[in-house]
């Protein structure tokens, strides 16, 4: 008998295209969903084998490879993460942090401290409560969250795909699908990729078929998959990658990289 490979993954719409029919390429999959946040902490207790997890908890992970070729990034708005505010950047004292973000709570506060000068306090926004009505001066929602909210109460809707883009030029990385060290793929490897082209080529299905439950318009789901984000992990997604560690790693949001660093990790 096969042994399960435990993989988990984002119930998010941009996640969709990436785990359509996996477990039909790869049978041995046991998939589980969550959020980013409680997949990142999974993988390191090992209860997971393999998940697709906030970027900054790839390298905060120990020895974790990653599936090579898949992510889930943006080059330019991505609009599922966005940072609402009550004020211009440079006026940003206090920010409420979606839950379930690791990767964009790190991205916000590279953008505020390094492109801004601001050093503001943060605060956990649980998954549950409502953003309409907060006392900090910025909130970030991230997910399919992001993409619903309209926060009329906030003049400014800031685009952190977008942000990042046009500050650093580069791509940005919101997740990979990490490996957890001692986890040896095998044929399963194959099944990311094939999942991956089948639910591109599949993507207006996927939004007909998500959009009632999310309460948006099947064109715009759409679009957002097959237009806005990017599941390629090529040169220059890695060159954006680099560019996050080494911003994450000045404000000691992850740990320097090692100086042999392992086979498979992008550094």
């Amino acid at each position: 008998m096969t042994t399960p490979l435990r993989v988990g993954a984002v119930n998010y719409l941009n996640t969709k295209p990436l785990i359509e029919r996996l477990t039909d390429f790869a049978p041995n999959i046991d998939l589980t969903l969550d959020l980013p946040s409680r997949l990142a902490d999974r993988l390191a207790a090992r209860e997971l084998d393999v998940g697709l997890i906030p970027v900054v908890e790839f390298f905060r992970g120990d020895s974790y490879s990653f599936v090579p070729n898949v992510a889930i990034g943006s080059r330019g708005p991505v609009l599922s993460v966005t940072l609402f505010s009550k004020v211009p950047w440079e006026q940003i004292r206090s920010v409420s942090l979606d839950e379930g973000s690791r990767t964009s709570a790190a991205l916000t506060r590279i953008v505020l401290q390094k492109r801004y000068g601001v050093r503001p306090t943060f605060e956990q926004l649980p998954i549950d409560a409502g953003a309409d009505d907060l006392d900090t001066d910025a909130v970030l929602l991230i997910g399919d969250r992001a993409m619903r909210a309209c926060l009329p109460g906030y003049r400014f809707a800031y685009d952190l795909g977008e942000e990042w883009t046009g500050w650093t030029g580069l791509p940005m990385v919101f997740a990979v699908w990490a490996v957890r060290g001692g986890v040896e793929l095998g044929a399963a490897e194959t099944a990311f990729h094939r999942a991956k082209e089948y639910g591109l080529a599949n993507a207006g299905l996927i939004a007909q078929r998500e959009a009632p439950a999310l309460d948006l318009d099947p064109g715009y789901c759409r679009r957002y998959m097959t237009n806005i984000i990017r599941y390629d992990l090529g040169p220059t997604e890695l060159a954006g990658l680099r560019k996050y560690r080494e911003l994450a790693e000045e404000l000691g949001l992850v740990a320097p990289a090692p100086r042999h660093p392992h086979a498979g990790r992008a550094q």
